[in-house]
């Protein structure tokens, strides 16, 4: 029978309900996978959900989902879950004969009121990670149910995954690589994967099976629903299938799963193990959708509830397959309160048993000090970003700077946040907005062009590449560097072509070799003259080039991956860098500063630097500036600033004096007035404007009544304020 035959009407429904439930109510249809489900209003309570099986369901399944839920309810968690209603023969599962003469089970659970996940919008940080939350209390409070129904051949599990395989053909060219990419690796990982912690687990816990709380502001997880697919699997499929469904409709989906991953390791402790298989679990669910979306287009084209999923999960996938598994998995390691990277640890050991000195680094550098170059975003040094921008004169500052301390090396910037990246490639849609790449990941040694840089220890050549485009590497080098029970490696950018690419990939250059000569722009990707130098425990997927620079949300992350490249040299005089000053700086507020001095925001923003359209916090975040008035041109626009800076080392008094920039400027004002206004008064505010402006209301009209907008700012002189009292 097909599905439009076994559909049952409302009619149906509620005949149904009162026959066997002796309950009358008012029965809606809701959408379903398998059964038809019906949700059942009854006056005064919180109602039900009615579930009919199609025809020649297997009853014995059905009872152990009624068994599932009676031990969730007897259980000692605290978890809110659909109840079993017995019928009126105290049965949990009625049987029906229906219009074909075919048998049909019936089930009657509880309601659960709230809103469904799907429905709620924006879904913020919070909210996944109570989602998270609820999901690991509900598999902790599964541990120990057992039940032999709970073993059986089932397309959603996605341990039983590989079935997807025999399915390729119903897809185009394009999408059939990217499936056979995570069956192929999914296929491979299969004898560690087996071997993961299993349970019984609830395996749906999608966006429409998750209830939240009516809380518009800040929902929070309520229950789970709908235990039609649990099954006896590995644990951490059921975090994976939370996120394959949870990280739909995000632009960044590896930033959306990790809320998720943190509320379930809150409560229920993932292992190291697990969190490895997560990638790719994730994305056999993924592919399980899609598969199952194009297999029952064909077997069930008029249920289109079938395929909802489809069109998201083929984003989501597009998507995650453009993210490295290795950044995806270190992403996870620390959302559970792991070390990123598994050899962080390793590295930081066997650095704190080596040193090694710059002068092995440059040895035509007379020098193993370091004088420390401030290029943070809060830094005054770069100046404006059009003097930054002008080679010449930064390199002006640079040597400048070098002639105050000729014994040392210029140098800085490992974790240093910096507002210096103009090119677009550094910049993305996340999920909170734009955001760019500003954290330094590396260490700058801002030398002389054509200085030679030397090997600090054998490494094999696995980069070799002349990194073209404005703001990139230039010539760069990256080394293998292979020890007993872990790798590293290092990278050396800036440097001229010839000197980078006459080394062969896989050959093994020497400690204390030639490896690279420093180039000048533009060769060097468009730099004032230096080295960036960066250590690296995982080249991740790339090929051809490497990140100097990291997001500010993904740092954790990053300063696992590459360790501060200081551990090697274990030079003092390094900035430390990311230290948070903004509890700091609000207490020292609170002591001095006057109560009328208050500060917006429930978290204060450490606002360092303006740019145009932007105000930027001291990590290098922007934020789009729609409250200042100021700034009419833009935050620290060049001619202003330059024209300020030229006036003020010549003159800054007042208007007693004769300038004839005063009258210039007052022509410049009148010639976009009409000719009725031409005098003009100079204030240094708006609350002395209107000030000013209601003495001269008054004098002219000895009246001190105002019409003035409610609730509007006039300013906050005494004259000013009063207008509204």
């Amino acid at each position: 029978m097909n599905y439009t035959q076994q559909k049952i009407s409302i009619p149906e429904a509620e005949k149904i309900l009162f026959d066997h439930y002796n309950i009358k109510g008012t029965a809606s249809p809701l959408p379903g996978y398998v059964d038809f489900n019906f949700r059942i209003k009854v006056e005064n309570e919180e109602g039900y959900i009615l579930k009919i099986s199609r025809v020649e369901e297997n009853k014995k399944y059905l009872e152990y989902q009624q068994h599932l839920l009676q031990f969730i309810e007897n259980s000692d968690k605290e978890i809110i879950a659909p109840k079993a209603v017995t019928d009126k023969n105290n049965h949990l599962i009625s049987e029906i004969t229906d219009r074909f003469g075919k048998i049909r089970c019936v089930r009657l659970l509880t309601w659960v009121s709230g809103n469904l996940w799907s429905a709620v919008n924006p879904q913020l940080e919070g909210l996944r990670f109570s989602i998270g939350e609820q999901c690991g209390t509900l598999t902790k409070a599964l541990q120990g149910f057992k039940h032999p129904e709970a073993h059986y051949n089932f397309e959603w599990d996605i341990a039983q995954s590989l079935w997807t395989k025999k399915h390729l053909h119903l897809f185009k060219a394009t999408e059939k690589e990217i499936l056979m990419q995570y069956q192929n690796k999914f296929e491979a990982c299969q004898p560690s994967y087996i071997a993961l912690r299993k349970s019984i687990v609830h395996n749906d816990p999608n966006d429409n099976n998750i209830i939240v709380t009516q809380n518009r502001l800040q929902p929070k997880a309520k229950a789970a629903i709908d235990y039609g697919d649990a099954i006896h699997t590995q644990i951490i499929n059921d975090t994976a299938i939370l996120c394959a469904y949870g990280i739909m409709g995000h632009n960044d989906p590896l930033d959306a799963a990790l809320a998720f991953i943190k509320g379930y390791h809150f409560s229920f402790p993932l292992l190291e193990k697990e969190v490895a298989h997560l990638y790719n679990a994730i994305a056999m669910r993924l592919v399980i959708i899609v598969t199952r979306a194009a297999m029952s287009k064909i077997e069930e084209p008029d249920n289109e509830y079938l395929w909802i999923s489809e069109k998201p999960a083929w984003k989501v996938l597009k998507k995650w397959s453009k993210i490295s598994e290795d950044f995806a998995h270190y992403s996870f390691r620390d959302a559970c309160g792991f070390s990123a990277h598994p050899n962080e640890t390793d590295f930081k050991d066997w650095a704190a048993a080596h040193t090694f000195n710059l002068s092995e680094l440059f040895p035509t550098i007379n020098s193993t000090e370091i004088h420390h170059l401030d290029l943070s975003v809060s830094s005054k040094f770069p100046g404006h970003q059009q003097e930054f921008n002008n080679l010449d004169v930064f390199q002006f500052k640079i040597d400048q700077l070098q002639k105050k301390v000729p014994n040392k090396i210029l140098a800085g910037g490992y974790l240093e946040p910096r507002n210096l990246y103009t090119s677009t490639e550094y910049d993305t849609i996340g999920n909170y907005g734009k955001q760019s790449r500003t954290i330094h990941l590396g260490i700058d040694f801002w030398l002389p062009e054509n200085t030679p840089v030397h090997a600090l220890f054998e490494g094999e050549v696995v980069m070799a590449v002349n990194d073209i485009g404005d703001k990139e590497y230039g010539g760069l080098l990256v080394l293998k560097h292979q020890q007993k029970d872990f790798c590293f490696y290092t990278l050396y950018g800036h440097n001229t072509a010839k000197s980078v690419l006459k080394h062969p990939i896989g050959s093994t250059l020497k400690k204390g070799e030639q490896v690279a000569v420093l180039a000048n722009y533009p060769e060097n990707g468009n730099w004032a003259p230096h080295l960036h130098f960066q250590v690296m425990l995982s080249l991740l997927d790339y090929k051809t080039d490497f990140p100097g620079v990291g997001y500010y949300n993904e740092i954790e992350v990053w300063k696992s991956i590459c360790p501060n490249p200081n551990l090697l040299f274990k030079i003092d005089g390094f900035k430390e860098n990311l230290i948070a000053l903004s509890d700091e700086i609000m207490a020292y507020r609170k002591q001095h500063l006057g109560k009328g001095m208050s500060v917006q925001y429930k978290t204060p923003l450490h606002i360092v630097k303006g740019a145009n359209q932007y105000l930027i916090d001291a990590v290098g975040r922007k934020y789009l500036d729609t409250v200042n008035n100021v700034a009419h041109v833009g935050h620290e626009n060049f001619k202003v600033v330059k024209a300020g800076q030229q006036q003020m080392a010549l003159l800054n008094t007042n208007t007693r004096y004769l300038h004839e920039n005063i009258n210039t400027l007052a022509k410049e004002i009148l010639e976009t007035l009409p000719k009725e206004l031409s005098v003009l008064h100079f204030v240094n505010s708006g609350s002395e404007a209107n000030e000013l402006a209601i003495r001269m209301i008054k004098a002219c009209t000895n009246s001190d009544e105002i019409i003035a907008s409610e609730h509007g700012y006039h300013g906050n002189t005494n004259g000013t304020i009063h207008i509204l009292l």
